[in-house]
């Protein structure tokens, strides 16, 4: 774990100086720069103390990298594109571990394939533009702009553009496993 440079950075970001900080918290400037270069591992009321001195929940400054928030810019989306008579566009937009966010555009008379299909997970969709069938074992149901649905991915299911326009569905999958992560 990284903790000290979480607090350099976060300190640097709010422009504190290291002086400051120690005045607040009264800690000496040597053991703070030894925590913040990983030098020395601070108690957990230390670290309270710090986060108190920087504003911060203490939470956040225990936060691995990969837990932070990530930004996934409009043009450095990782766009798939499935080819065949199809051409479903799929646009990666963020992720978690467990939760997957992808905006799919289909053209009309799309769908996600001529067979339902199951995984492991929960997929939650909106609608954005356009009209869909979408089935789920037995049922079937009609999405319009707007509408949102749910349904677990172990249960067989499909979505078919029946409308005269491209849908756009925004989908939010969320897995226990990495093994969920290539769903479309």
């Amino acid at each position: 774990m990284d903790i000290g440079s979480n607090i350099r950075a976060i300190r640097k970001r709010k422009n504190i100086t290291i002086a400051q900080i120690c005045e607040e918290t009264g800690l000496s400037q040597g053991f703070l720069s030894q925590v913040e270069t990983n030098k020395t591992s601070p108690s957990i009321a230390t670290l309270e103390s710090i986060a108190q001195a920087l504003k911060v929940p203490l939470a956040y400054l225990l936060l691995k990298k990969e837990e932070r928030m990530q930004i996934v810019r409009k043009d450095e989306r990782k766009v798939t594109v499935f080819n065949g008579s199809e051409k479903l566009k799929v646009a990666h937009l963020s992720s978690t571990k467990n939760v997957k966010m992808m905006m799919v555009e289909m053209p009309p008379g799309a769908s996600t394939g001529e067979t339902p299909h199951a995984h492991e997970g929960e997929e939650v969709h909106m609608l954005i533009q356009g009209k869909v069938f979408v089935q789920q074992g037995e049922e079937t149901a009609e999405i319009n702009a707007g509408d949102s649905f749910s349904w677990n991915a172990c249960t067989p299911h499909s979505v078919k553009n029946i409308g005269d326009e491209t849908a756009i569905v925004v989908i939010a999958v969320y897995t226990e496993t990495d093994q969920g992560r290539n769903l479309l």
